[in-house]
């Protein structure tokens, strides 16, 4: 009775022994496949990495790609390749190199469409040329950036206190080209010009041909000399010449 145990019991391991080595074999040999999940998760993981600091709300509208591959044996890394002009948003034409055990065994072509929705700055009305902008013209709204121009603005601080250069109509996403900078100088002007280095400082008057705001380099006439000169907008009655 005690021998007819035993010998049970060592059938039962070796059963399972038997049964272990097979599964492993079965692992290890096992083609993998990479389907349509497998592609968009990865496709998604690159877009979330290349707009990291952008703050933007993606959607992957279009893949490109069904059904499933079957990739060999081995550990597998994946490469998406986009054109360097691409800025992640909109359509293009993707690649997706796959490596097993660092070696490429396949290129997989995607045409992708993406949505990308970000804060922009848009008009509350319509907006005339030479009008100035306040807080209460504008707002923020989501639009997705692969509809919009490049120059859009994003931020309301950076388009309040700026002069309409473009009319626009209400509920438009507002370009930075169609603003400009309130002229502290204008067309006809008298200023103080400044002329100065490190060993003097001399002033004098000067009439302005031009608009200009802080910063700008406008051509003032000067009284004395009776000649052009460029010189930088500094205040609203003073403009500065650096030798």
């Amino acid at each position: 009775m005690n021998q007819l145990l035993r010998v049970t019991v060592v059938a039962i391991i070796l059963s399972a022994v038997l049964t272990t080595a097979l599964t492993n074999n079965v692992s290890a040999t096992r083609t993998a496949k990479l389907n349509e999940a497998g592609v968009r998760q990865i496709v998604i993981d690159y877009l979330r990495q290349k707009t990291m600091y952008m703050g933007l709300d993606l959607q992957l509208k279009k893949l490109g790609f069904s059904g499933e591959i079957a990739l060999p044996s081995g550990n597998a890394d994946y490469e998406v390749v986009s054109p360097q002009e691409w800025e992640g948003w909109g359509r293009a034409s993707l690649a997706l190199i796959v490596r097993v055990d660092g070696k490429v065994v396949k290129n997989i072509p995607l045409n992708v469409e993406v949505e990308a929705l970000t804060d922009v700055v848009v008009s509350v009305r319509a907006m005339e040329r030479g009008m100035v902008l306040e807080k209460g013209d504008v707002a923020l709204q989501k639009r997705d950036l692969a509809t919009l121009p490049g120059r859009t603005c994003r931020n309301i601080e950076e388009v309040v206190g700026k002069q309409v250069r473009v009319g626009m109509r209400g509920n438009s996403p507002i370009r930075s080209d169609y603003l400009e900078r309130m002229p502290l100088v204008k067309r006809g002007q008298m200023v103080t010009i400044i002329a100065e280095n490190e060993m003097f400082r001399v002033t004098s008057t000067g009439r302005v041909k031009g608009n200009g705001s802080e910063g700008d380099t406008v051509q003032v006439q000067s009284l004395n000399a009776q000649k052009d000169i460029p010189a930088v907008v500094v205040d609203s009655a003073t403009v500065r010449v650096v030798f």
